[in-house]
């Protein structure tokens, strides 16, 4: 069962798709031009069944068997947002937008699902109902919750949901994957402190915000080496610290904007109260006044054991079993594909995008010899899991 010949003609055509949304990056919940351009392939393609708004600007589409005895539908998503960054890959289809460019491979994400698209459609060989999620706000804007926050799973009975994601730095094809946490949570947090302003020459007169920052920030440390057992994994990052105007000023306040991943939810609501204890408590020491506020964005990303085993089978299927991992080192980074796999049991697995530059890097573009490749991986998905006869 090796890539499926139609699909490597399919290539340049779906090639040319993915070019274009490079070209043309949307941000958030923005991709109008993106979801209308899905749109208007999906019909080119004979696909009918179309709704769109779902979740504010996605996508969903129904391909229906030959036959449908079984009543099972199994949902395929892929994301359809770019990122706020200015491109430097000097690629011919580079991005025409200033500040926007398809940094992540969600261009390629929504290609390889259109590709499959057109193979399903033609071809119908499966016994149930496939619905294609196009999702608008990945990267940060929790489009996978707003679709579902719209009754998705429940509007097209879907029973299973997977999705896949380009991995650079792994081999072309390649796929890995694991049964369990995936990926982290993804939790922003904003600590606000306040002191007592003062000349930058009589300190005691004062209560320095600064000094009280810097004791928060070392404090901070002591969650991962000294509350967490070694053997689990948490991230605690503060990224950014504000406070102060001039050189001759001890400023009144001053604020810290930071991230907190983790592996596990228990550990992750450990993270929530001992950070806000440390906060309020070394603010305190020093007689000045904390505040954290602590925002939950992204959940885990869990993969259910069954429909992950079954992804690895039928990806060894169609690269060969050394081209197979189920033993992916899980990532401190984050996907809203976690909030699908809290409502239906799936599977999220990685394709390799060769040597390419990191995701969210200006350098960075998807490898077009991937699309036959995963849409031969979604077209298989769909027929191992919905046979006809």
């Amino acid at each position: 069962m090796p890539i499926i010949n139609r699909m490597a003609d399919f290539q340049s055509e779906i090639a040319e798709i993915r070019q274009d949304l490079h070209q043309h990056p949307e941000l958030q919940y923005d991709v109008h031009r993106t979801a209308a351009k899905v749109t208007e392939h999906l019909q080119s393609f004979g696909i009918t069944d179309i709704t769109t708004g779902i979740g504010q600007t996605g996508v969903v589409a129904v391909i229906e068997g030959k036959t449908n005895t079984s009543g099972k539908v199994i949902g395929l998503r892929a994301d359809m947002d770019a990122l706020p960054l200015q491109e430097t890959s000097g690629k011919p289809h580079a991005s025409v937008i200033d500040g926007k460019m398809h940094a992540c491979g969600h261009d390629g994400h929504t290609s390889m699902l259109l590709g499959a698209a057109k193979y399903l459609a033609e071809t119908r060989n499966f016994d149930g109902k496939v619905v294609l999620i196009f999702q608008p706000a990945e990267e940060g804007g929790g489009g996978a919750k707003a679709m579902i926050d719209d009754g998705m799973m429940e509007r097209w009975a879907i029973d299973e949901v997977y999705g896949m994601h380009n991995w650079p730095g792994m081999e072309v094809g390649d796929f890995c994957i694991r049964s369990g946490p995936l990926m982290a949570s993804a939790d922003r947090i904003r600590i606000e402190v306040e002191g007592k302003g003062c000349h930058a020459a009589k300190p005691h007169q004062g209560i320095d915000t600064i000094v009280v920052l810097s004791a928060i920030v070392q404090a901070v440390q002591t969650i991962a080496s000294r509350n967490v057992d070694p053997q689990k994994s948490i991230v605690v990052s503060l990224c950014k610290i504000e406070a102060g105007f001039t050189d001759n000023v001890v400023p009144q306040t001053g604020s810290i904007l930071g991230t907190v991943r983790t592996l596990d939810p228990a550990i992750r609501d450990m993270a929530e109260q001992r950070l806000t204890e440390i906060v309020e408590k070394t603010a305190e020491v020093y007689g000045a006044k904390a505040k954290l506020i602590y925002s939950r964005d992204y959940p885990v990303t869990v993969n259910h054991d069954e429909p992950s085993k079954r992804a690895a089978t039928i990806a060894r299927d169609i690269v060969g079993a050394d081209k197979v991992s189920e033993d992916m080192v899980p990532s401190m980074g984050s996907e809203d594909f976690s909030f699908m796999l809290e409502a239906r049991p799936g599977a999220f697995i990685f394709i390799g995008n060769g040597d390419s530059a990191a995701l969210h890097h200006p350098d960075y573009d998807f490898n077009d010899d991937l699309i036959p490749i995963g849409a031969s991986y979604w077209i298989k998905l769909i027929e191992t899991s919905l046979p006809n006869g």
